[in-house]
């Protein structure tokens, strides 16, 4: 049997073969049953969502889930994915769920579910909630045992205040359009924004339950570079549609992407004596421009798999204080316990208005190297693993970029692909050495 989790929880077309109220009902009882405390009392679920219209329908069936299995919710409706996971610890609860598909069209949905602290889950506990899915049960919670339901409308306005706590200094004098996605950060952003003393333009930010990133957010930067420039404006900041991730756009509208953003931070970190180890930790999509800016500053850069979920666990493997993905999403351990685009927002706005530098001038720390990926389709990605001849083409093409260029050849995780992605000097340097390697590895399989 196929896992259900992937690397941020389940998701698929809401309603559809997977994704159905009968299914949330399902998980969130046995995530309830593995995630109580074991202490006899009665396990407390906190319980998010974005805005998206099947929302409101899985939200029913989570809660259905939980109180089925003896577990209160406490509902805090329309939060960001970062906002959940901090009210999870915030009220001591046992677990949370967010109900989101991220960045993915509106038809999509997902669960992501946190055990106590905020914390994402690990392989083994999201195992075990797979297989009580469905499982019998046994003294099934009546009367007075079962679960009930509380609403907290002031969740966002406890989020917003925890954002502040956690951004250093006013942003008074700044002009930023954050493009919200018509997601979950409609309300949350713009006003921490404003509270912070920015001056701010709210893009995307009227959330009708079928608009999330419909061509807006940090997959679609397009509308928010015009309107930077448009409003003449300090900066843009983009998110998805749980506003986990952070993208940004310069007063020129260039984009800023998460590697930039990452520098930027990791530099500020260590000034004021915050980067624990003189480390960042990065996955290894990360751009080879980013190595370098990092080692000439002196501060090492350690990467993982792709997946944020492997940046959280080094983070708290290595008792580091800053990493993340080049897509922008970026955690920050000492304030939040997953990627937050909207605290990521905040600082990088710090620190622009405490040096008084342009987001173009702090990001121009980090010179992106053209990138060239191909995803070769193979019929055996474990051939292509173990074949001389792609290790020999590897050898060469490393040898011939040196120190100015990179090689990565990736397996796909769920399909027979195997990625290969070139960095080099010029554009037509990459596109060269890619298209060699991408011929090796489609001979190897």
């Amino acid at each position: 049997m196929r896992r259900l989790f992937g690397t941020d929880g389940v998701r698929g077309l809401a309603n559809g073969e997977l994704l159905t109220p009968e299914f949330a009902v399902g998980v969130c009882a046995s995530a309830a049953r593995t995630l109580s405390n074991g202490s006899g009392q009665r396990p407390v679920a906190v319980v998010g969502r974005d805005p998206r219209a099947s929302g409101e329908m899985l939200e029913a069936a989570v809660v259905a889930g939980l109180t089925s299995a003896g577990a209160d919710a406490i509902r805090v409706g329309v939060l960001p994915t970062p906002g959940v996971a901090h009210l999870v610890a915030e009220t001591g609860a046992d677990l949370g769920v967010m109900i989101s598909a991220s960045h993915n069209p509106m038809a999509d949905n997902g669960i992501k579910l946190f055990a106590a602290g905020g914390h994402k889950l690990p392989d083994d506990l999201e195992a075990e909630i797979e297989r009580g899915i469905g499982a019998p049960v046994t003294g099934r919670p009546t009367g007075a045992e079962i679960g009930r339901v509380w609403d907290a409308p002031d969740a966002t306005s406890v989020y917003v205040a925890h954002l502040l706590a956690a951004a250093p200094g006013s942003l008074s004098g700044l002009r930023v359009v954050v493009d919200c996605a018509h997601g979950a950060a409609s309300l949350a952003a713009p006003e921490a924004f404003r509270q912070a003393g920015a001056d701010v333009i709210a893009l995307h930010a009227e959330p009708d339950g079928l608009n999330i990133n419909d061509g807006v957010g940090s997959t679609h930067l397009a509308p928010l570079q015009a309107a930077v420039v448009e409003q003449g404006a300090d900066l843009g900041i983009a998110h998805d549609g749980d506003a986990d991730r952070c993208l940004a756009v310069d007063g020129a509208g260039n984009v800023v992407d998460g590697d930039q953003i990452m520098a930027v931070l990791a530099l500020a970190m260590r000034e004021a004596g915050e980067l624990a180890h003189d480390t960042l930790v990065a996955t290894v999509m990360s751009n080879l421009g980013l190595h370098l800016a990092m080692r000439a500053a002196g501060i090492t850069l350690d990467t993982t798999k792709v997946g944020d979920r492997y940046v959280l666990e080094r983070l708290r493997e290595g008792g580091f204080s800053l990493g993340g993905e080049q897509s922008g999403h970026v955690v920050l351990p000492g304030h939040a316990t997953t990627g937050d685009g909207v605290l990521t927002a905040l600082r990088l706005m710090s620190r622009m208005a405490s040096t008084g530098s342009s987001l173009a001038e702090l990001a121009s720390v980090v010179t992106p190297l053209p990138q060239v990926l191909h995803n070769v389709v193979v019929t055996d990605k474990d051939a292509v693993a173990v074949s001389d001849e792609v290790a020999e083409a590897i050898v060469k093409a490393e040898a011939e970029l040196g120190e100015t260029g990179r090689v990565l050849l990736r397996p796909s995780g769920t399909e027979q692909l195997v990625r290969v992605m070139v960095e080099a000097p010029t554009e037509a340097e990459a596109t060269a050495v890619a298209a060699r390697l991408a011929e090796v590895v489609a001979a190897a399989s």
